[in-house]
């Protein structure tokens, strides 16, 4: 269904011509009870949209779009194991991995929870013998450093989860990640570390991903190199864990099957860190913590998928950001936490978000009407404050923006946090109500600066208030966006579950990579004149024929 078909949206479009000129200090000026009406909290997270370039009626008749595109209807059909993903006929059960034990889930003859439950205490007690030092290396040495080597929602969810919270993890373990094909990514990763205390998990469903694969056999080289020949055959196996589902693949690696962690095709890659995806996360944090952000998630869950949709914090925010996305045309959509644990968290969104949601075609292939994913970005307060606020503030363009915030630091000294927190509500402040050229003026600043100094405001943003960042007010977060990218999509009507347009780069790539490599000039015929030319140039610089 084309919504915008719809006399629903018909009707936004028309309140969009009354309202899209209206300024927040007007909106705010004649509502005192505003910011206290347009505030919704659910387990940790408060979300504040009082800052939001609507107004009661603009809420409603985004309620009603919503309504209208069936984004409770598709929820429910989510939580239930249809197949939404109708791309790859698939069910869409990432909530799946976070249901408490003793919850009975069936999904097309298969015990989805139990699944679930059976590899989470495979990983339980894998990890519990790295941390406690039981498990030990060719050498007899126990395991201090953890390198996780994948791509994609292998590696950008474990590795911005595990960088939120590091104030979790066990001293004296160190925790590593590895995914750019770039010799030096994985150079950097292990130059410092040990081989004989070194543990690698490769991440990788068929375990036939190319840019995984190599930088796994680079490790497995590098940890053989630094071993010796007096290691014995199984060293691989006492320095490797595999997430995968192809154990006869994982097997002629050198992993012992035994130490291969399942995951599902009903997993998709940006949403699977809280699987076995995760285990570098559990190895780091551990058993209990993960446990806890796995209740973080679900607790958002249970709030998503039965909370009515004007008080539900993921269909507000995703309504919120359909109504800029379409509506005013904004481009982009920043995300700025005030928690430097937090400095990957706007890198490991930009996957979630425009992977799910850049899409052109709707589920029945026709053409979108109008635009669909934002470009996501960001980076922790205080430093973007110094970099790029300057163009949210006084530039041409409007980027609604996510302020990330927490009440209680992890590591605190005098009044550091209190003054970040200072730093955060100023911005969304400044943002929103900016100062006029008679403010200005007001305070003697010279005719000809006043115009440099105005600041427009009606800058639109919402605040993400939570008491501390947690294992699970960080399931929370992750489960709060999820959701949000689902309403999105919705109401477009996309599939923002597949990911096809990942594929075609990937087939060229491995066809691509045997002309580069072979010594023989190659037969550049089937190529374009630029890639060709390219392709010479390369060689030649490679010292290779061409």
């Amino acid at each position: 269904m084309d919504v915008t078909a719809t006399p629903e949206w018909k009707t936004l479009a028309a309140h969009y011509e009354d309202v899209s000129g209206r300024h927040l200090r007007d909106l705010f000026a004649e509502d005192p009870e505003r910011a206290s009406r347009l505030t919704t909290q659910a387990a940790d997270l408060v979300l504040d949209y009082s800052k939001q370039r609507v107004t009661d009626e603009t809420l409603r008749l985004l309620m009603d779009v919503a309504r209208a595109a069936g984004v409770a209807e598709r929820r429910d059909a989510m939580f239930s194991g249809a197949h939404i993903n109708t791309t790859e006929d698939r069910a869409v059960l990432h909530v799946a991995l976070r249901m408490p034990p003793g919850t009975e889930l069936t999904v097309d003859g298969q015990d989805v929870a139990g699944d679930v439950h059976a590899v989470l205490g495979k990983m339980g007690e894998l990890s519990e013998r790295i941390r406690n030092g039981s498990w030990t290396g060719a050498t007899g040495k126990r395991i201090n450093a953890v390198v996780n080597i994948g791509i994609g929602g292998s590696d950008l969810g474990p590795a911005m989860a595990t960088t939120a919270l590091a104030d979790y993890a066990q001293p004296g373990l160190v925790s590593r990640f590895v995914s750019n094909v770039d010799p030096v990514d994985l150079y950097a990763a292990t130059h410092d570390l040990e081989p004989a205390t070194t543990l690698f998990v490769v991440s990788s469903k068929t375990f036939t991903t190319l840019e995984t694969l190599t930088n796994a056999a680079a490790a497995r080289q590098w940890l053989l190199d630094g071993l010796g020949p007096s290691a014995g055959d199984d060293a691989v196996a006492k320095h490797f864990v595999a997430v995968s589902t192809n154990a006869k693949a994982v097997a002629e690696f050198g992993i012992d099957p035994d130490n291969m962690l399942e995951f599902w095709d009903w997993v998709g890659g940006r949403y699977s860190y809280d699987s076995a995806i995760g285990f570098s996360l559990m190895v780091a944090i551990g058993r209990q913590a993960f446990g806890e952000m796995l209740f973080g998630f679900y607790s958002m869950d249970e709030h998503f998928r039965t909370a009515p949709l004007g008080e539900n914090l993921p269909v507000i925010q995703g309504m919120l950001n359909v109504w800029y996305n379409n509506l005013f045309g904004a481009q982009t959509h920043a995300v700025l936490p005030y928690s430097h644990r937090l400095a990957r968290f706007p890198a490991y969104l930009q996957q979630l978000t425009m992977e799910s949601n850049g899409k052109s075609v709707r589920l029945d292939g026709s053409a979108v009407a109008g635009q669909t994913g934002e470009i996501f970005w960001g980076e922790p307060g205080t430093n973007g404050q110094h970099a790029f606020y300057q163009l949210i503030h006084q530039g041409t363009k409007l980027i609604p923006c996510d302020f990330i915030a927490f009440a209680e630091g992890t590591h605190e000294t005098g009044e550091q946090q209190d003054l970040l927190m200072a730093n955060c509500l100023a911005q969304t402040k400044a943002l929103a109500f900016g100062k006029t050229a008679e403010e200005i003026a007001a305070e003697g600043t010279p005719a000809e600066l006043v115009p440099h100094k105005v600041m427009p405001g009606n800058r639109p943003s919402s605040t993400i208030l939570a008491p501390k960042l947690t294992p699970s007010v960080l399931g929370q977060l992750v489960a709060f966006y999820e959701h949000t990218v689902f309403v999105e999509g919705t109401v477009w009507g996309i599939d923002s579950f597949d990911q096809w347009g990942v594929e075609l780069g990937k087939v060229m790539a491995k066809e691509l990579a045997p002309i580069l490599t072979d010594e023989a000039a190659p037969d550049l015929s089937a190529q374009d004149s630029s890639t060709a030319a390219l392709v010479r140039r390369y060689r030649a610089l490679r010292g290779r024929a061409v």
